[in-house]
């Protein structure tokens, strides 16, 4: 059986630089295995930095880094110093190199790199923000985004997301549940960037009932009653009205359709 090296790379922006040099080092070790599904792109807070640092340590993990913010990169190396953590940092030693021979210092902003092809990487950026803050993972990222996309489970906000994240929005999005409370960082989000989807109790209902037969499961549940689905769906206007959100009825309609629909919607708001 080959060993197994756990691998965290950590980036504020992309992390491409530490998977390139992750790809020409395990090639090198071939009766290793190098396990780097702890990717961890666009990390800009200490708070987030720290949780992720302090998994790798409890995963007895290498850490790769490259970022570039001076205050992130000396919280990482103090931790890993005091904690001994295995810690690489690809960009500062070099930083220091160049201050020691010129004085001149990095102007710190992260992904410049990749402002050679914007379009391109603005793209591969939104697609990494969309899975990051999917499903309301993060609500932080509610701040940062072009796009946050509210909806009862079902609704197709994932799919919304990652299609609008194609074209370059930074897409986040929030299932509601009425027995969870919304997050209160929505409040301080533009609500001229907040979108409500809804769809047709009747079709919402099957669309539930066909994903819980995908999955072997019994869909007769809360789940897929009816009268649980108007519910929700009431409460969920109710939280549109609340937070100005603009509303799309999702019901017979493609999630090519409804981002269409978002654009332009989008497009009337910066023109006001």
């Amino acid at each position: 059986m080959k060993n197994e090296i756990v691998v965290y790379t950590i980036s504020d922006s992309l992390g491409e630089t530490s998977q390139k040099l992750l790809s020409a080092v395990s090639v090198q070790y071939p009766n290793l295995i190098f396990n780097n599904n702890y990717q961890f792109p666009f990390v800009n807070r200490k708070d987030e930095l720290l949780e992720i640092l302090k998994d790798a340590l409890k995963d007895n993990a290498i850490v790769v880094s490259t970022l570039v913010n001076t205050q992130l990169a000396e919280l990482a190396q103090s931790f890993s110093r005091r904690t001994g953590l295995q810690y690489l940092d690809l960009m500062n030693p070099f930083f220091e190199l160049i201050k020691a021979r010129t004085g001149a210092k990095p102007i710190e902003e992260p992904g410049i790199v990749h402002k050679l092809d914007t379009e391109y990487f603005n793209k591969i950026a939104a697609i990494e923000f969309a899975v990051k803050y999917d499903d309301g993972k993060n609500p932080q990222g509610f701040l940062e985004s072009d796009v946050v996309i509210l909806g009862v489970s079902r609704t197709s906000k994932t799919p919304l997301s990652m299609y609008l994240a194609n074209k370059g929005y930074k897409v986040s999005n929030l299932p509601l549940i009425p027995e969870v409370p919304v997050p209160e960082l929505l409040n301080k989000v533009d609500q001229k960037k907040i979108i409500g989807l809804l769809c047709h109790p009747d079709n919402l209902s099957r669309i539930r009932t066909n994903r819980l037969d995908s999955l072997g499961l019994n869909h007769h549940s809360n789940y897929t009653d009816l009268e649980k689905i108007y519910k929700e769906l009431e409460y969920s206007k109710q939280v549109f009205k609340e937070f100005g959100a603009y509303m799309i009825d999702m019901t017979d309609k493609s999630v090519e359709e409804t981002a269409y629909m978002v654009e332009e919607y989008l497009k009337k708001q910066s023109y006001l």
